[in-house]
């Protein structure tokens, strides 16, 4: 499982001092694009002619706030893996080891120029295989 630490920034929250609700799906990006960076992939999905990866599906589940100043780690687990898609599953857990919240994306293999779906480049599909 890849993994990331970061805080809850006072920017980062509402005026009762807890996580902006939208907020987390920008930390669970970053999360992602570090885990993207660590998977060492021969192609760049931020930066390919040919291939993106689209968040077509994202939905948070917020058990317990998220407070200004909390330090949170954020694990991140290929839950779902198929011919053309995957699906993410974002822990953010404090420092009790107590799952805060839980942040699910889904992705899908497009070809930039038709934005059609196509199959997972087999280099990224391995990769990601490794953190089921």
């Amino acid at each position: 499982m890849y993994s990331i630490q970061s805080r809850i920034n006072f920017y980062d929250c509402d005026p009762a001092g807890i996580l902006f609700y939208a907020n987390i799906f920008k930390k669970a990006h970053k999360a992602y694009e570090e885990f993207l960076e660590s998977l060492d992939l021969e192609i760049d999905f931020f930066d390919d002619d040919k291939y993106v990866l689209p968040i077509i599906h994202a939905e948070a589940n917020y058990k317990n706030p998220l407070i200004a100043g909390d330090l949170i780690t954020i694990e991140v687990l290929v839950t779902r893996l198929r011919e053309s898609s995957f699906e993410l599953t974002y822990f953010f857990v404090d420092e009790n080891h107590s799952i805060k919240a839980t942040v699910k994306t889904v992705h899908v293999s497009v070809d930039k120029s038709e934005f059609k779906k196509i199959s997972l480049e087999k280099e990224l599909s391995e990769k990601l295989a490794l953190h089921k």
